[in-house]
């Protein structure tokens, strides 16, 4: 009779996840994956349900089942390490093999595939993990992940001519006085003075961009071009723009499950970011301790990688007869091209 182990493992659990469709987000389109054989961060320019948060861990600790107290360092430091199990719960376990007993293969499918969904949200936390340093990369040139298991604290140094918050009546939000089109033009001249390229992409979230939908200067000059009273749509505020700055806009938007559970905007408004053509950096995965025994050391875990540099191990438990699950990842962005980006706070509203 076929053994629990034989459909409980960490190759049939990485063909699943990496069956299902990935959802393409503007972070992973700038920071593309990039997997390195160590666990150090180096030359990293500094100058369905919604996914919990993997929680942080440390080395040559047994994973919690559902921490490193980290303050990571740009130069040749250890990238955070995160790391988290789930049990099968006793129920399913017994679900299970009474279904193997009977050699119904539909509903040991059936129930595999409850099971493998248990699993793929764990891999989505791990995957919240990197996708929140790499949003706050975006408009802070920072990253601060803060929990009860420990923090991540790293600054990029974003050079301070490229950085600015405004006040009082240039703020955004004071749409009767502020000059929108004067802070991009002005900023994009701090990169053309130095010989540089001027960025051309604006990232901002939906509250931001309402500011500059409501800015009185840019809808009278909307409206001149249009000889009297139109109704104006996004597109138009876009295609101003991209004339009068020759930038693009990008709205940014996403909400996450924190490690409490609490749901969380990946986005901070009155925040804005202008980058340049083309990625930003990488986002750099070690290899885990899991991956590395599995290939270079004693190769008795069941480890396998999804999404191309999560490992996912199995141990079988033999009392009571079980099976646990490790999701274990190493990785962190590089923003290789900071000093080509500008990071403005335009409003504290």
């Amino acid at each position: 009779m076929a053994e629990l182990k034989d459909f409980l493992n960490s190759k049939n659990i990485a063909l699943y996840i990496n069956g299902l469709p990935p959802v393409p987000t503007i972070d992973e389109a700038l920071f593309p994956t990039k997997k390195i054989l160590g666990i150090e961060l180096e030359h990293a320019k500094g100058s369905k349900k919604r996914p919990v948060a993997l929680k942080l861990s440390t080395f040559d600790v047994q994973a919690k089942l559902r921490a490193l107290k980290a303050d990571v360092k740009i130069e040749k430091k250890e990238m955070p390490f995160f790391k988290e199990a789930v049990g099968l719960k006793e129920n399913d376990r017994r679900q299970i093999v009474q279904a193997l007993a009977s050699n119904n293969s539909n509903i040991v499918d059936m129930l595999m595939k409850e099971v493998f969904e248990n699993y793929s949200v764990l891999v989505e936390g791990g995957l919240v993990q990197m996708k929140r340093m790499r949003t706050q990369l975006i408009q802070t040139g920072q990253i601060n992940l803060t929990s009860d298991d420990g923090d991540v604290i790293v600054d990029y140094g974003i050079p301070s001519e490229n950085k600015e918050t405004l006040s009082l009546t240039a703020r955004w939000s004071q749409t009767d006085t502020s000059d929108i089109v004067g802070d991009i033009k002005r900023w994009q001249k701090k990169f053309t003075d130095k010989g540089l390229s001027k960025p051309t992409r604006m990232l901002l979230t939906e509250k931001t961009w309402s500011y500059i939908t409501s800015n009185a200067a840019i809808i009278k000059d909307l409206k001149t071009r249009s000889f009297g009273e139109v109704i104006l749509t996004d597109e138009d505020f876009v295609k101003f723009l991209k004339v009068k700055c020759d930038i693009e806009i990008a709205i940014l938007s996403g909400v996450y499950l924190d490690e409490k559970g609490v749901e969380q905007k990946y986005y901070k408004d009155n925040v804005v970011t202008l980058i340049p053509n083309g990625t930003l950096g990488n986002t750099v995965y070690g290899t885990t301790p899991e991956e590395f025994d599995s290939k270079y050391g004693s190769g008795k875990l069941d480890t396998s990688i999804v999404r191309e540099a999560i490992a996912i191990t199995t141990m079988v438990k033999e009392d009571p007869v079980g099976v646990d699950t490790k999701v274990s990842m190493i990785g962190m962005p590089s923003f290789d091209r900071i000093d080509e980006c500008f990071f403005a706070t335009v409003s504290d509203e």
